[in-house]
């Protein structure tokens, strides 16, 4: 049988995103986009296996420290690498010391013989007002992501370019992760990206909504900032992070099964 796509062996390396906050599955845990990409590089393979070493919370740095070396070892032919949301909302962000480290696991990864993959970042002050000032950065950090991608041939799903990415049902409560749909729409960009067939819909924006009067817009900040920004000020501020304790959950590669559901 002929394949869509060459890939036998699909490693998954990031943060929270990656690891699939947002998008519960069945079992208590996370489905996210990379599973869901995994399901579907896995139709057309039958001998596909994937592993994800994603944890949340974690920087650039320690993805790199981390994540790196186990995925070496693990010899994929597909790498997917998403990092630096959690070094773009940091007082301490360093632009030039996140692109470094994100550069390296490109180095490393390409070298190995991977097709690597990676993601730039939305405009965040589309989706929380509070978020507006990193924008900024963000617009820095993606600039510096792309060419450092095309520095060693990594491809790059751009949602930056695309108005659906900051539609808020594409986001979930905290405003921080994904939601089930968000998660599906970047598992189809990247299907897309690697130049898998009958993905290229993933950037069609949502029917409209209908506008939320500024005064439950104003009560629904007020309780986003309550029950999300406040506890993660408090971890800030004791020097915790939520993947504390934490440690991949697929750190070796298995077959993969599609869910019935989207």
């Amino acid at each position: 049988m002929t394949t869509a796509h060459p890939y036998t062996r699909y490693v998954a390396l990031g943060d929270s995103l990656t690891e699939g906050v947002g998008d519960p599955d069945l079992s208590g845990g996370c489905r996210g986009w990379a599973d869901r990409l995994a399901e579907i590089l896995a139709e057309e393979q039958p001998a596909f296996t994937y592993a994800n070493l994603a944890v949340r919370g974690k920087t650039a740095a320690q993805i790199k420290t981390e994540q790196l070396g186990p995925a070496l070892a693990l010899q994929p032919d597909l790498v997917t690498v998403m990092a630096g949301m959690n070094d773009l909302i940091r007082s301490s962000f360093d632009a030039a010391s996140v692109i470094a480290d994100i550069e390296e696991m490109f180095v490393r990864l390409t070298a190995s013989g991977a097709r690597v993959a990676t993601v730039t970042f939305p405009d965040l002050g589309k989706v929380s007002p509070l978020a507006r000032r990193v924008l900024p950065r963000i617009r820095d950090l993606n600039a510096r992501l792309l060419a450092a991608a095309e520095r060693h041939d990594v491809a790059v799903l751009d949602v930056f370019l695309h108005p659906v990415t900051t539609d808020p049902r594409l986001w979930s409560d905290d405003r921080l992760h994904a939601s089930p749909l968000g998660h599906a729409r970047i598992a189809a960009g990247m299907a897309h990206t690697l130049g898998l067939a009958g993905h290229h819909d993933w950037t069609e924006p949502l029917p409209l909504l209908t506008p939320i009067p500024a005064l439950r817009a104003i009560v629904a900040d007020v309780r986003w900032a309550g029950a999300f920004l406040g506890p993660w000020l408090w971890r800030r501020l004791r020097g915790r992070s939520s993947g504390d304790g934490r440690t991949a959950k697929r750190p070796e590669p298995e077959s993969v099964t599609r869910w019935q559901t989207s």
